[in-house]
């Protein structure tokens, strides 16, 4: 196939739906864990063509979701420095951090903070970032950097260059995450409930197949490395279920039109020269091993936390915030059950502020900000009519 639209043929569509009717024999629970695929499967109602017993759970596929609270914190009192130009991918700007539920007044988000005079602004690249640097030079730049192992290689490309650069005024406040230790915290939890996942194929893009080997030896959950069209999801879901009925667990590659076996050794080269990996809070779940990644020791003099106090935004230093993450349930001040939905344990419509109290221009949670988040999904293409 060639086009996009022959990834949203109907008909093949339907005989994919079909051949799981016929193929499954016993209730299963698939977890997808993109937001991308979350939003084609609600968009398209994929969900709605499968058999009563095969369920599909969303897991915390949108890196804007899962950035914890305190480092939106952190970016908020970077940007009220008037010496610094916070520079951010645009959902970030309006997800909440925790701090103004104690302190009257202060900026909910980085938007508030905008509104307050702080110099924030939205960009598409970090390169923008570094571009801004270039010509300020009398400011320091600092660049929210969020986002799956996608988007690590352009943050590794520009501190690359402004290391080139020589440059003094460019800084990073580094909160990319990892997807393959997210995976095992789920499949860990004494809880969980998912026999097979549909891996994100842009990440895999990036970093290939060979992380996810490890993890299916160890649980002997099948893998399915998927595509965002809704025939790419079908056949992803197809492929897990005929591993689940058949009792085998492998890595399988659905998305081979654009993701190989090594993934793009350069950009993995250039990230792992920049980056490692470090133990990173990630919102509604909690602390996960090594599913960070912070600046190298070669690269610390662009890390931004050199310009906060440290002791109150190093992330070692700091205990898991549940107050706003909203771990376990609602509560009658805020009935937002966003970390449950990010762990996959809920659905947006089981929350009782979703579409209320709750909506896209008054979000009580991440899911609801982000254009990838679940809650965001729900609300534009599941809300009742008015």
């Amino acid at each position: 196939m060639k086009f996009v639209d022959e990834y949203r043929d109907q008909y093949q569509v339907q005989q994919y739906a079909q051949a799981l009717q016929n193929l499954v024999t016993r209730p299963w629970t698939i977890m997808e864990v993109c937001g991308g695929q979350t939003h084609s499967i609600v968009k398209y109602g994929l969900d709605t063509l499968l058999p009563p017993s095969l369920t599909l759970i969303h897991g915390p596929g949108c890196p804007v979701c899962v950035t914890s609270s305190r480092w939106i914190d952190a970016a908020i009192a970077l940007a009220q420095n008037p010496q610094v130009i916070l520079c951010s991918f645009g959902d970030m700007l309006r997800v909440p951090g925790s701090r103004t539920q104690s302190t009257p007044g202060a900026p909910a988000d980085l938007l508030s903070a905008k509104a307050q005079g702080a110099d924030v602004r939205g960009v598409y690249s970090p390169l923008d970032a570094l571009k801004l640097a270039q010509t300020h030079p009398d400011r320091s730049v600092v660049f929210f950097a969020v986002g799956f192992e996608t988007t690590a290689p352009s943050t590794a490309m520009a501190v690359s260059q402004a290391a080139q650069l020589g440059l003094t005024n460019f800084a990073l406040l580094v909160c990319h995450v990892r997807v393959p230790p997210a995976i095992v915290a789920l499949l860990s939890a004494p809880e969980c409930q998912v026999q097979g996942f549909l891996a994100a194929g842009h990440v895999c893009t990036v970093m290939g197949t060979q992380e996810y080997e490890p993890l299916v030896a160890q649980f002997h959950v099948p893998i399915v490395i998927t595509g965002f069209e809704p025939l790419d999801i079908m056949q992803g879901i197809y492929q897990c279920v005929q591993q689940l009925e058949a009792g085998t667990a492998i890595v399988a590659n659905q998305y081979k039109r654009s993701v190989k076996a090594a993934g793009n050794p350069v950009a993995r080269t250039l990230v792992e020269s920049i980056f490692q990996p470090v133990d990173r809070e990630w919102r509604g779940i909690g602390i996960i091993p090594h599913s960070g990644l912070e600046l190298r020791s070669d690269y610390q003099q662009f890390d931004a936390r050199q310009y906060l106090d440290l002791a109150q935004f190093n992330l070692k230093d700091w205990d898991i915030d549940t107050s706003e993450d909203f771990l376990n349930s609602a509560s009658p001040e805020n009935p937002c059950i966003s970390g449950l939905i990010l762990q996959g344990v809920k659905k947006p419509q089981d929350c009782p502020a979703f579409g209320t109290t709750c909506t896209p221009d008054h979000p009580l949670g991440a899911p609801m900000v982000s254009s990838e988040g679940a809650c965001a999904a729900y609300y534009r293409y599941r809300s009742p009519m008015p």
